[in-house]
């Protein structure tokens, strides 16, 4: 096989290859088994008739073209990796020629390509977060939602106050008529909640069990933003009984004994949360970072196809849930054009991550390792609810999917970028610079096996950066 290499633009290119007719025989022999189980000639069994008499039935050139297909596949990845071509998308076979007996076969194929491009030195990254640290005043706070949870009703012959709960019947008109599916009776809602009609909460406030009052109010459901009368009835007011914050009620509402526990053990959890949250803020800023500082093209085809892909595959799920897509951007508050926008932006950002992350990850030959893989998996199994005694079928339809393979591009990815984490300058909100340890909680330092290509599904290098181009 020859193949040559044509730049069209920075992140374009045009592969010309041509394969000697005796290289074809694989490709042509199983077109031969193929036709000869579809067709049935008399006098031989499905499979069994001569190469002569399945040319005379159907052709050569047929057979010929059943092989095509297969041959360009094939020796298109061998041109991409001896060419190192790094290709994005789905390559375009622009030129073809027929399978001819004993001559050379030839096709041309353009393909989008990651274009070159010179990454930042990562200690000229600077990056600050939040400084999370923990309050009296948060403890408090939490505390405070934990005696919610615990809390009681108690009916009060009183004014409605905000915070109170009152249990009311609702009767929506327009110009006298009563709106279809707009009266309920016997709710329970909580004053200055905010999470019904606009306009209630504040008539509702000073109202006691037994009046009446009627508001005018924006719609919501099949009448969305339409206006209407409404009818609100108050038939019981009731207000929250919190327990008293004393032992008893951390023996009742946590595993500890006395307030104090359960106020460490708060503060504990509290400081935790905002541990991960600087971790995940310091990663999330120095991605943003990284982006910035690199100056990268994008190859345009491979970006209209994959917001094309996304668009589709989001019109399909929003037909089978909520009816036209018009409805949808409806329902969003979003035109067409600002839905497309929004779209383009996000495949453009994650293509630039995919690209920039993949190529740090080839540069410092980053892997991984088999216990990473496997506790990814794991996780996505159990996120899905697979299981236990399906497990194994869950990862085998993985490893026929290409799952597997996006799995360990998208983990060779986070391992990058943990590499640029590292390096950058990451500080707090109080100047304090942060540490590994601050940067990976709670991770032990221990290095880390290459996993292997069966264990991973990751079987090639260029099939793995496929993956990463999809991410």
């Amino acid at each position: 096989m020859k193949s040559t290499v044509e730049t069209l633009s920075p992140t374009r290119v045009r592969l010309s290859v041509e394969v000697p007719f005796e290289e074809l025989a694989p490709y042509i022999n199983e077109a031969y088994k193929t036709v000869g189980q579809q067709i049935r000639v008399p006098g031989f069994r499905p499979g069994k008739a001569p190469r002569q008499v399945i040319d005379q039935r159907i052709g050569r050139d047929s057979v010929y073209a059943q092989a095509l297909d297969p041959a360009v596949q094939a020796n298109l990845n061998k041109a991409v990796t001896e060419n190192e071509v790094n290709a994005l998308g789905r390559p375009e076979l622009t030129e073809v020629k027929p399978i001819e007996d004993g001559k050379p076969f030839e096709f041309v194929v353009e393909t989008d390509v990651t274009p070159k491009f010179e990454l930042p030195d990562f200690a000229s990254l600077k990056v600050t977060v939040e400084a999370g640290d923990v309050s009296e005043e948060d403890v408090d706070a939490d505390i405070e939602s934990q005696r919610l949870r615990f809390s009681s009703l108690k009916a009060v012959e009183r004014p409605a106050a905000e915070g109170d709960f009152v249990q009311i019947d609702l009767r929506a008109t327009q110009n006298g008529e009563e709106v279809e599916g707009g009266s309920v009776t016997g709710m329970s809602h909580e004053v200055g909640s905010g999470n019904l009609l606009d306009g209630l909460d504040e008539a509702l406030v000073g109202m006691s069990a037994g009046d009446e009052k009627t508001i005018e109010s924006t719609l919501a459901g099949e009448q969305e933003g339409e206006t209407a009368q409404v009818e609100v009835k108050v038939t019981q007011v009731k207000e929250r009984e919190l327990p008293d914050l004393d032992d008893d009620f951390a023996e009742m509402a946590s595993p500890y004994d006395t307030l104090e526990e359960l106020r460490n053990a708060t503060r504990e959890r509290l400081e935790n949360q905002g541990k991960t949250a600087k971790a995940n803020e310091a990663r999330t800023k120095t991605l943003e970072a990284l982006i910035e500082a690199v100056e990268l093209p994008l190859p345009e085809k491979t970006v209209a196809d994959e917001v094309a892909h996304t668009r589709g595959h989001l019109e399909e799920q929003v037909q089978q849930i909520a009816g036209g897509f018009d409805e949808y951007l409806t329902m969003v508050g979003k035109t067409a054009e600002e839905f497309d926008a929004e779209l383009r932006d996000d495949v453009e950002s994650n293509l630039r991550q995919s690209i920039i992350l993949g190529q740090i990850a080839r540069d410092r030959e980053l892997e991984v390792s088999g216990e990473l893989m496997t506790a990814e998996v794991v996780r996505q199994a159990q996120q899905r609810g697979v299981p236990q005694d399906q497990f194994q079928r869950f990862v085998d339809e993985l490893r026929t999917n290409g799952g597997l393979q996006q799995i360990a591009a998208s983990l060779r990815q986070q391992l990058a970028l943990e590499e640029v984490v590292k390096e950058a300058s990451v500080v707090d909100a109080n100047g304090q610079e942060l540490t590994e340890e601050d940067l990976f909680p709670g991770r032990q330092k221990a290095g880390e096996t290459t996993v292997d290509a069966d264990e991973s599904g990751d079987s090639d290098e260029s099939d793995e950066r496929d993956a990463e181009d999809r991410n």
